[in-house]
Protein backbone atom coordinates (compact mmCIF):
# COMPACT_ATOMS: atom_id res chain seq x y z
CA UNK A 1 0.00 0.00 0.00
CA UNK A 2 3.04 2.29 0.37
CA UNK A 3 3.56 1.87 -3.36
CA UNK A 4 -0.04 2.82 -4.04
CA UNK A 5 0.26 5.82 -1.71
CA UNK A 6 3.42 7.04 -3.40
CA UNK A 7 1.78 6.44 -6.77
CA UNK A 8 -1.17 8.59 -5.72
CA UNK A 9 1.20 11.29 -4.47
CA UNK A 10 3.00 11.24 -7.82
CA UNK A 11 -0.31 11.39 -9.66
CA UNK A 12 -1.37 14.29 -7.47
CA UNK A 13 1.83 16.18 -8.24
CA UNK A 14 1.39 15.63 -11.96
CA UNK A 15 -2.25 16.71 -11.78
CA UNK A 16 -1.17 19.90 -10.09
CA UNK A 17 1.55 20.48 -12.68
CA UNK A 18 -1.04 20.09 -15.37
CA UNK A 19 -2.74 23.30 -14.25
CA UNK A 20 0.19 25.22 -12.73
CA UNK A 21 2.82 25.20 -15.49
CA UNK A 22 2.00 28.21 -17.65
CA UNK A 23 -1.57 26.97 -18.13
CA UNK A 24 -3.43 30.19 -17.29
CA UNK A 25 -4.61 30.71 -20.86
CA UNK A 26 -5.75 27.13 -21.21
CA UNK A 27 -7.72 27.03 -17.97
CA UNK A 28 -9.36 30.35 -18.88
CA UNK A 29 -10.29 28.97 -22.29
CA UNK A 30 -11.88 25.93 -20.62
CA UNK A 31 -13.91 28.17 -18.31
CA UNK A 32 -15.24 30.13 -21.31
CA UNK A 33 -16.21 26.91 -23.11
CA UNK A 34 -17.91 25.49 -20.02
CA UNK A 35 -19.75 28.77 -19.42
CA UNK A 36 -21.11 28.87 -22.98
CA UNK A 37 -21.99 25.20 -22.81
CA UNK A 38 -23.91 25.55 -19.54
CA UNK A 39 -25.76 28.65 -20.75
CA UNK A 40 -26.99 26.90 -23.92
CA UNK A 41 -27.93 23.76 -22.00
CA UNK A 42 -29.82 25.69 -19.31
CA UNK A 43 -31.71 27.57 -22.02
CA UNK A 44 -32.67 24.29 -23.66
CA UNK A 45 -33.73 22.71 -20.38
CA UNK A 46 -35.84 25.80 -19.66
CA UNK A 47 -37.43 25.48 -23.12
CA UNK A 48 -38.17 21.79 -22.56
CA UNK A 49 -39.91 22.27 -19.22
CA UNK A 50 -42.02 25.20 -20.41
CA UNK A 51 -43.74 23.38 -23.28
CA UNK A 52 -46.10 20.45 -22.77
CA UNK A 53 -45.55 19.19 -26.33
CA UNK A 54 -41.88 18.58 -25.56
CA UNK A 55 -42.50 17.02 -22.14
CA UNK A 56 -44.88 14.44 -23.67
CA UNK A 57 -42.55 13.44 -26.53
CA UNK A 58 -40.12 10.58 -25.77
CA UNK A 59 -37.27 11.85 -27.91
CA UNK A 60 -37.39 15.27 -26.25
CA UNK A 61 -37.51 13.64 -22.81
CA UNK A 62 -34.39 11.65 -23.66
CA UNK A 63 -32.81 14.80 -25.06
CA UNK A 64 -33.52 16.63 -21.81
CA UNK A 65 -31.87 13.80 -19.89
CA UNK A 66 -28.69 14.15 -21.97
CA UNK A 67 -28.71 17.89 -21.27
CA UNK A 68 -29.02 17.24 -17.53
CA UNK A 69 -26.33 14.55 -17.52
CA UNK A 70 -23.92 16.57 -19.64
CA UNK A 71 -24.43 19.75 -17.61
CA UNK A 72 -23.94 17.90 -14.33
CA UNK A 73 -20.78 16.24 -15.62
CA UNK A 74 -19.43 19.57 -16.88
CA UNK A 75 -19.96 21.23 -13.49
CA UNK A 76 -18.30 18.37 -11.56
CA UNK A 77 -15.32 17.96 -13.91
CA UNK A 78 -14.81 21.71 -14.02
CA UNK A 79 -14.82 21.88 -10.22
CA UNK A 80 -12.25 19.07 -10.11
CA UNK A 81 -10.12 20.81 -12.74
CA UNK A 82 -10.20 24.16 -10.94
CA UNK A 83 -9.39 22.42 -7.65
CA UNK A 84 -6.38 20.76 -9.26
CA UNK A 85 -5.32 24.08 -10.80
CA UNK A 86 -5.26 25.79 -7.40
CA UNK A 87 -3.74 22.69 -5.72
CA UNK A 88 -6.73 22.47 -3.36
CA UNK A 89 -6.70 19.37 -1.17
CA UNK A 90 -9.97 17.85 0.00
CA UNK A 91 -10.67 14.83 2.26
CA UNK A 92 -10.54 11.50 0.48
CA UNK A 93 -14.16 10.47 1.16
CA UNK A 94 -15.82 13.50 -0.53
CA UNK A 95 -13.39 13.09 -3.44
CA UNK A 96 -14.28 9.42 -3.88
CA UNK A 97 -18.00 10.26 -3.81
CA UNK A 98 -17.44 12.97 -6.42
CA UNK A 99 -15.46 10.58 -8.63
CA UNK A 100 -18.13 7.87 -8.43
CA UNK A 101 -20.82 10.43 -9.34
CA UNK A 102 -18.73 11.74 -12.25
CA UNK A 103 -18.23 8.21 -13.55
CA UNK A 104 -21.94 7.41 -13.12
CA UNK A 105 -23.10 10.53 -14.95
CA UNK A 106 -20.48 10.05 -17.67
CA UNK A 107 -21.78 6.53 -18.37
CA UNK A 108 -25.36 7.80 -18.55
CA UNK A 109 -24.84 9.93 -21.67
CA UNK A 110 -23.86 7.15 -24.13
CA UNK A 111 -26.61 4.89 -22.80
CA UNK A 112 -29.16 7.66 -23.32
CA UNK A 113 -27.84 8.06 -26.88
CA UNK A 114 -28.56 4.38 -27.48
CA UNK A 115 -32.09 4.86 -26.13
CA UNK A 116 -32.57 7.80 -28.51
CA UNK A 117 -31.47 5.66 -31.47
CA UNK A 118 -33.94 2.96 -30.44
CA UNK A 119 -36.69 5.57 -30.21
CA UNK A 120 -35.93 6.69 -33.79
CA UNK A 121 -35.95 3.03 -34.89
CA UNK A 122 -39.41 2.50 -33.42
CA UNK A 123 -40.71 5.77 -34.89
CA UNK A 124 -39.45 5.00 -38.43
CA UNK A 125 -39.70 1.22 -38.66
CA UNK A 126 -42.78 0.66 -36.51
CA UNK A 127 -44.82 3.85 -36.89
CA UNK A 128 -48.16 2.17 -36.12
CA UNK A 129 -46.86 0.89 -32.78
CA UNK A 130 -44.86 4.00 -31.89
CA UNK A 131 -47.67 5.60 -29.89
CA UNK A 132 -48.30 2.40 -27.91
CA UNK A 133 -44.63 1.76 -27.21
CA UNK A 134 -43.67 5.36 -26.52
CA UNK A 135 -45.96 6.04 -23.57
CA UNK A 136 -45.31 7.61 -20.13
CA UNK A 137 -44.82 4.23 -18.45
CA UNK A 138 -42.26 3.00 -21.01
CA UNK A 139 -40.46 6.35 -20.82
CA UNK A 140 -40.14 6.02 -17.04
CA UNK A 141 -38.93 2.42 -17.32
CA UNK A 142 -36.42 3.44 -19.99
CA UNK A 143 -35.04 6.30 -17.91
CA UNK A 144 -34.70 4.10 -14.82
CA UNK A 145 -32.99 1.41 -16.91
CA UNK A 146 -30.47 3.94 -18.22
CA UNK A 147 -29.66 5.12 -14.70
CA UNK A 148 -29.32 1.56 -13.39
CA UNK A 149 -27.10 0.36 -16.24
CA UNK A 150 -24.91 3.45 -16.03
CA UNK A 151 -24.34 2.85 -12.31
CA UNK A 152 -22.90 -0.67 -12.74
CA UNK A 153 -19.38 0.33 -13.95
CA UNK A 154 -19.20 3.05 -11.30
CA UNK A 155 -20.02 0.68 -8.45
CA UNK A 156 -17.65 -1.99 -9.80
CA UNK A 157 -14.85 0.57 -9.74
CA UNK A 158 -15.92 1.83 -6.31
CA UNK A 159 -15.95 -1.63 -4.69
CA UNK A 160 -12.59 -2.47 -6.29
CA UNK A 161 -11.21 0.73 -4.78
CA UNK A 162 -12.70 0.00 -1.33
CA UNK A 163 -11.14 -3.47 -1.38
CA UNK A 164 -7.68 -2.01 -2.03
CA UNK A 165 -7.53 1.31 -0.17
CA UNK A 166 -5.97 1.41 3.29
CA UNK A 167 -7.50 3.15 6.28
CA UNK A 168 -4.72 5.75 6.21
CA UNK A 169 -5.59 6.58 2.62
CA UNK A 170 -9.25 7.20 3.57
CA UNK A 171 -8.06 9.66 6.22
CA UNK A 172 -5.78 11.59 3.87
CA UNK A 173 -6.44 14.84 2.00
CA UNK A 174 -5.79 14.74 -1.75
CA UNK A 175 -6.14 16.75 -4.95
CA UNK A 176 -9.24 15.24 -6.48
CA UNK A 177 -9.32 13.65 -9.93
CA UNK A 178 -10.92 10.55 -11.42
CA UNK A 179 -7.54 8.80 -11.33
CA UNK A 180 -7.79 8.66 -7.53
CA UNK A 181 -9.91 5.52 -7.86
CA UNK A 182 -7.16 3.76 -9.83
CA UNK A 183 -4.75 2.83 -7.03
CA UNK A 184 -3.30 -0.13 -8.91
CA UNK A 185 -2.82 -0.78 -12.60
CA UNK A 186 -5.41 -3.55 -12.50
CA UNK A 187 -8.00 -0.96 -11.47
CA UNK A 188 -7.40 0.89 -14.73
CA UNK A 189 -7.49 -2.38 -16.68
CA UNK A 190 -10.75 -3.39 -15.00
CA UNK A 191 -12.36 -0.06 -15.76
CA UNK A 192 -11.21 -0.20 -19.38
CA UNK A 193 -12.48 -3.78 -19.79
CA UNK A 194 -15.94 -2.96 -18.43
CA UNK A 195 -16.11 0.18 -20.58
CA UNK A 196 -15.24 -1.75 -23.72
CA UNK A 197 -17.94 -4.33 -23.04
CA UNK A 198 -20.45 -1.49 -22.76
CA UNK A 199 -19.03 0.15 -25.88
CA UNK A 200 -19.38 -3.03 -27.96
CA UNK A 201 -22.95 -3.61 -26.77
CA UNK A 202 -23.96 0.00 -27.46
CA UNK A 203 -22.24 -0.01 -30.84
CA UNK A 204 -24.12 -3.17 -31.83
CA UNK A 205 -27.46 -1.51 -30.98
CA UNK A 206 -26.59 1.64 -32.94
CA UNK A 207 -25.46 -0.37 -35.99
CA UNK A 208 -28.70 -2.37 -35.80
CA UNK A 209 -30.85 0.78 -35.71
CA UNK A 210 -28.83 2.35 -38.53
CA UNK A 211 -29.25 -0.66 -40.79
CA UNK A 212 -32.97 -0.90 -40.10
CA UNK A 213 -33.60 2.81 -40.64
CA UNK A 214 -31.53 2.73 -43.85
CA UNK A 215 -33.70 -0.16 -45.05
CA UNK A 216 -36.82 1.82 -44.26
CA UNK A 217 -35.38 4.84 -46.09
CA UNK A 218 -34.99 2.88 -49.32
CA UNK A 219 -38.64 1.87 -49.44
CA UNK A 220 -40.10 5.06 -47.93
CA UNK A 221 -42.49 7.16 -49.96
CA UNK A 222 -41.47 10.64 -51.02
CA UNK A 223 -43.58 12.09 -48.15
CA UNK A 224 -41.67 10.14 -45.50
CA UNK A 225 -38.30 10.25 -47.25
CA UNK A 226 -37.22 13.51 -45.64
CA UNK A 227 -38.06 12.38 -42.10
CA UNK A 228 -36.37 9.01 -42.59
CA UNK A 229 -33.23 10.56 -44.07
CA UNK A 230 -33.04 12.99 -41.17
CA UNK A 231 -33.31 10.06 -38.72
CA UNK A 232 -30.43 8.32 -40.51
CA UNK A 233 -28.26 11.42 -40.07
CA UNK A 234 -29.27 11.66 -36.42
CA UNK A 235 -28.21 8.05 -35.79
CA UNK A 236 -24.87 8.71 -37.52
CA UNK A 237 -24.28 11.77 -35.33
CA UNK A 238 -25.20 9.73 -32.24
CA UNK A 239 -22.69 7.06 -33.30
CA UNK A 240 -19.97 9.69 -33.62
CA UNK A 241 -20.96 11.16 -30.26
CA UNK A 242 -20.87 7.68 -28.70
CA UNK A 243 -17.36 7.12 -30.09
CA UNK A 244 -16.12 10.37 -28.55
CA UNK A 245 -17.82 9.64 -25.21
CA UNK A 246 -16.36 6.14 -24.91
CA UNK A 247 -12.91 7.00 -26.24
CA UNK A 248 -12.30 8.93 -23.02
CA UNK A 249 -11.98 5.56 -21.25
CA UNK A 250 -8.85 4.88 -23.31
CA UNK A 251 -7.38 8.24 -22.36
CA UNK A 252 -5.83 7.12 -19.01
CA UNK A 253 -3.93 4.33 -20.79
CA UNK A 254 -2.68 6.69 -23.50
CA UNK A 255 -1.78 9.36 -20.95
CA UNK A 256 0.13 6.84 -18.82
CA UNK A 257 2.20 5.80 -21.83
CA UNK A 258 2.86 9.42 -22.83
CA UNK A 259 3.86 10.30 -19.25
CA UNK A 260 6.78 7.88 -19.54
CA UNK A 261 8.02 9.77 -22.60
CA UNK A 262 7.75 13.47 -21.76
CA UNK A 263 5.98 15.44 -19.02
CA UNK A 264 5.10 18.43 -21.22
CA UNK A 265 3.72 16.13 -23.90
CA UNK A 266 1.65 14.47 -21.17
CA UNK A 267 0.26 17.86 -20.08
CA UNK A 268 -0.72 18.79 -23.65
CA UNK A 269 -2.25 15.37 -24.35
CA UNK A 270 -4.32 15.50 -21.17
CA UNK A 271 -5.57 18.98 -21.96
CA UNK A 272 -6.49 17.89 -25.51
CA UNK A 273 -8.29 14.82 -24.16
CA UNK A 274 -10.38 17.02 -21.87
CA UNK A 275 -11.40 19.29 -24.77
CA UNK A 276 -11.97 16.56 -27.38
CA UNK A 277 -13.48 13.73 -25.37
CA UNK A 278 -15.28 15.43 -22.48
CA UNK A 279 -16.38 18.86 -23.70
CA UNK A 280 -16.79 18.20 -27.46
CA UNK A 281 -19.17 15.19 -27.21
CA UNK A 282 -21.38 17.15 -24.82
CA UNK A 283 -21.66 19.99 -27.32
CA UNK A 284 -23.11 17.68 -29.97
CA UNK A 285 -26.44 17.10 -28.20
CA UNK A 286 -27.45 20.78 -28.46
CA UNK A 287 -26.36 20.70 -32.10
CA UNK A 288 -28.28 17.53 -32.97
CA UNK A 289 -31.59 18.49 -31.38
CA UNK A 290 -31.42 22.11 -30.35
CA UNK A 291 -30.31 23.51 -33.70
CA UNK A 292 -31.34 20.83 -36.21
CA UNK A 293 -34.85 20.44 -34.80
CA UNK A 294 -36.88 23.30 -36.25
CA UNK A 295 -39.66 23.23 -33.67
CA UNK A 296 -37.35 23.17 -30.69
CA UNK A 297 -35.00 25.78 -32.16
CA UNK A 298 -37.78 28.27 -32.84
CA UNK A 299 -39.22 27.99 -29.35
CA UNK A 300 -35.73 28.19 -27.82
CA UNK A 301 -35.04 31.32 -29.87
CA UNK A 302 -38.26 32.84 -28.51
CA UNK A 303 -37.03 32.39 -24.93
CA UNK A 304 -33.45 33.42 -25.82
CA UNK A 305 -34.80 36.81 -26.86
CA UNK A 306 -37.00 37.04 -23.73
CA UNK A 307 -40.21 36.55 -25.69
CA UNK A 308 -39.92 39.87 -27.54
CA UNK A 309 -41.10 38.38 -30.82
CA UNK A 310 -44.31 36.51 -30.10
CA UNK A 311 -44.68 35.55 -33.75
CA UNK A 312 -41.62 33.36 -33.74
CA UNK A 313 -43.37 30.48 -35.50
CA UNK A 314 -46.82 29.02 -36.14
CA UNK A 315 -45.68 26.04 -34.07
CA UNK A 316 -45.09 28.21 -31.03
CA UNK A 317 -48.46 29.93 -31.18
CA UNK A 318 -50.64 26.95 -31.99
CA UNK A 319 -49.06 23.54 -31.54
CA UNK A 320 -47.27 24.34 -28.32
CA UNK A 321 -49.25 26.01 -25.64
Amino acid sequence: MENSTSKNASSTTVTGALFSTAQNGKILFVQVLVGIFLYVNCLMIFTFFHKEAFRSDTRYVLFAQTLFLDSTLMVMTDLASVGAYFQYHIPCIPCVILCVLMDWVSNGTPLTLVAMCLERYVAICMPLRHTDISNPRSRLVGLLLVWCLSSIPSFIEFFAFVASASSSFWASAIICSLNVLNIHSWHTNLRTAVSQVYFLAMSAVIVFTYVKIMGAARVASSENKKSTTKSVRTVILHAFQLFLCTFQFWCPLIESAVFEIDIMLFINVRYSDFILFIIAPRCLSPLIYGLRDEKFFLVMKYYAFWGINKKTSPFFSSSVS
